[in-house]
């Protein structure tokens, strides 16, 4: 592995990406996990307004 920055760079395979359905707008979006019905999936806005800093 190569030193890069502050960490390690690595060589990760592509993500297989799932589309699913922001919980909060609606929107359409793509996750690198299978979604659950039970959990709730957030876009990249709303997920920044449901992160706990």
């Amino acid at each position: 592995m190569e030193r890069q920055g502050r960490g390690f760079r690595r060589d990760f395979e592509e993500r297989e990406m799932h589309k699913a359905t922001c919980s909060d707008c609606g929107q359409e979006c793509e996750v690198p996990f299978k979604p659950k019905e039970d959990r709730p999936i957030y876009c990249k806005d709303c997920y920044r307004k449901h992160k706990k800093f």
